[in-house]
């Protein structure tokens, strides 16, 4: 599957300790477990024995499995079964790993050796403060997730006296560009009555989004009435199954005056916001190519879609 060429999200780097923490990405249970200081590797059972989940205490280097015991090393070979204490397990009897790599304040599971993360060019700006929001579980498929985050239409009436104000509902005509990973819209303008944590009055804001992978996307915030201040927030979605989620925000501010607690309050107001709606779209899994109307103010979606289709992503979508 074509999906298997993304790097999938699946657990904040900070949340990894020395016991396996289960996962879920792509229908599959999964174990990710610490090798050594830094790394981290990831773990599942092969057809032995059983698919027992190894989410649990690790012990003294080695991960057991809760329903034989069978140990593994760090390395994922199966050193030990007590039911067979002469038995010298064969590399069958192992654990499969997949790369595992930190970035962004998320681990990212590679299904495939060189699949690539998603770009997050503020991470290097050392002007900005970076903060993770999450994880929220959302009962809607990752492609409806990313759709709703690159869309301003809503912002009058789900985000109304946040983001939004119904009588500056209308939109411009921003521009949609196609790139290696995705697209770019830019040229987007919305009038908010609150942008971002510190404002204290209602501003036009510059909106640019670009989506950099099938799950993915960032956007850049530049109020008019506060110079010089600049939000890039990182969307970061895992594909539970093909109707549910899990999504993470990069925040990368301007504000160092708000707390932590105070940005993630903000943060939160405004997705859980976009929860309900999102989980009461029907059909779940995001259409393709028909069942549902667009207009010109939704160009975004249709270039979403688009991308979706030619990169021939089948997850979470309905062709």
């Amino acid at each position: 599957m074509v999906e298997r060429r993304f790097a999938h999200p699946v657990l904040d780097a900070s949340a990894l300790g020395d016991a396996p923490v289960a996962v879920r990405a792509r229908r599959r249970n999964r174990d990710l477990a610490r090798r050594g200081r830094r790394a981290a590797c990831r773990a599942r059972p092969l057809p032995a024995p059983r698919h027992p989940a190894l989410a649990g205490p690790r012990l003294r280097g080695q991960i057991e499995c809760p329903y034989h015991g069978w140990r593994f090393d760090g390395a994922g070979r199966c050193v030990s079964i007590p039911a067979l204490p002469g038995f010298a397990p064969p590399a069958s009897h192992g654990l499969s790993t997949l790369g595992l790599t930190e970035a962004h304040g998320l681990l990212w599971l590679q299904l495939e050796a060189d699949a690539p993360l998603p770009r997050f060019d503020a991470e290097a700006d050392a002007k900005l403060r970076k903060l993770n929001v999450g994880p929220y579980d959302v009962a809607a498929s990752a492609p409806r997730i990313v759709e709703n985050f690159l869309d301003l239409a809503h912002f009058g009436f789900v985000h109304e006296g946040w983001l939004g104000d119904r009588a500056h509902a209308q939109l411009g005509d921003y521009r949609v560009e196609p790139t290696a990973t995705g697209f770019v819209a830019s040229g987007c303008r919305a009038r908010q009555p609150k942008s971002n944590r510190l404002s204290s009055e209602g501003s036009w804001v510059d909106y640019r989004y670009e989506v950099t992978s099938p799950w993915s996307a960032v956007l850049t915030k530049l109020p008019e009435k506060q110079g010089g201040y600049r939000d890039e927030i990182g969307l970061f979605v895992c594909p539970g199954d093909e109707e549910s989620s899990r999504v993470w925000f990069r925040m990368a501010l301007t504000d160092f005056d708000s707390s932590d607690d105070e940005i993630r309050a903000f943060q939160h107001t405004i997705f859980t916001q976009d929860q309900p709606v999102l989980e009461s779209q029907r059909p779940k899994r995001l259409p393709l190519t028909s069942g549902e109307v667009h207009c010109a103010a939704d160009r975004s979606s249709a270039a979403y879609r688009r991308f979706l289709r030619d990169t021939g992503v089948t997850f979470g979508v309905l062709s």
